[in-house]
């Protein structure tokens, strides 16, 4: 006799379960109902910015609201993190995350946010190596001649970068922890001073990003001695990839989605799926291969492993280099 009142039961309870969910799909199914902030931690122009502009187009297209570009620069973008760990985790408010930020976990040693725990990764969008350069006079041609002459004459091969903490000199330092060398580290106030001094002779090597560098590269200014990805790269299938020299190197720039704690999850599954589709997209594709990027598309849950992976990777490099903040 009670066997009825069980089913009654089961069914009541299944009901409520279902009931549950309808306001979780229908506000994913709501979503966006007004324009959506991309926070960017750079100026306008750079690699952040391209990429926050072409993914918030893609978005702004395909969503039927506006994805607007919001540049807030700053102490080494920790201004515009800042700014979306205290939004409403909501949708409406969203962060261009990126190695800087897996960086400066370590580099920085009081925040007032913890990227890690305060940013939940949304989506994965490309990676894009960075490149060591060098003035086509320079005798050393290759990574191996770099490595056998930076030996010879210890300290007295000068490298630029964009800046203290920057993942350009992070890569160099890896480099050096990697082959032994001993090499002097000049930081610039970006990548195009950075490779100003080696155009202008005042250091032998630069590493710097792919965009900034890749048309002297083209027009023979500058010659591209290897990238720093795994392999090489579609933009420039002559330059070898540092790792064909030196196995296990491997530093890449990489951007991605953030959204504040909280977020629903219901939002970042469909922020992650319109992204993805968006990078299987031949025309996206091809302008993310434009200038030296090339797509990366992780679910929520891998780019969130990813990260703490790259945070754990450059926390030992800072700590073995002794690098802190300028």
């Amino acid at each position: 006799m009670k066997l009825p009142h069980r089913r009654r039961f089961l069914h009541l309870a299944a009901g409520a379960v279902a009931l549950a969910a309808v306001p979780r799909i229908a506000r994913a199914q709501a979503y966006p109902s007004r324009p959506v902030r991309i926070i960017v931690g750079f100026a306008a122009g750079g690699g952040n910015d391209i990429v926050a502009r072409l993914i918030g187009q893609w978005l702004s297209e395909h969503l039927g609201q506006p994805f607007v570009v919001e540049n807030r620069p700053g102490a080494g973008s920790n201004i515009a993190t800042q700014a979306v760990v205290n939004a409403a985790p909501d949708g409406y408010t969203l962060l261009l995350v990126g190695a800087t930020n897996a960086i400066n976990v370590s580099y920085y040693q009081k925040l007032n946010f913890n990227f890690v725990h305060d940013i939940a990764p949304v989506a994965s969008i490309t990676q894009q190596p960075q490149i060591m350069l060098a003035v086509p006079s320079f005798s050393a041609k290759t990574i191996p001649e770099l490595v056998d002459y930076a030996k010879a004459n210890p300290g007295k091969v000068n490298v630029s970068s964009p800046g203290v903490g920057s993942i350009s000199h992070l890569a160099g330092e890896l480099f050096k922890m990697m082959t032994g060398v001993e090499m002097v580290h000049v930081p610039f106030s970006g990548n195009s001073p950075a490779l100003t001094a080696l155009l202008g002779g005042q250091v032998e090597v630069s590493i710097a990003s792919l965009p900034s560098s890749i048309e002297f590269i083209r027009t023979g200014k500058l010659r591209g001695l290897a990238v720093t990805s795994a392999k090489r790269v579609e933009a420039l299938p002559d330059v070898p990839a540092v790792v064909e020299s030196v196995p296990g190197y491997e530093v890449s720039a990489w951007y991605g989605v953030g959204a504040p704690k909280g977020t629903p999850n219901e939002l970042i599954d469909k922020l992650n799926n319109k992204i993805n589709a968006g990078l299987a997209d031949p025309k996206l594709k091809a302008r993310i291969a434009d200038f030296g990027g090339t797509v990366f598309a992780l679910s929520p849950a891998g780019f969130s492993k990813f990260i703490a992976d790259e945070t754990e990777k450059w926390a030992k490099v800072i700590r073995a280099a002794n690098i802190k903040p300028a």
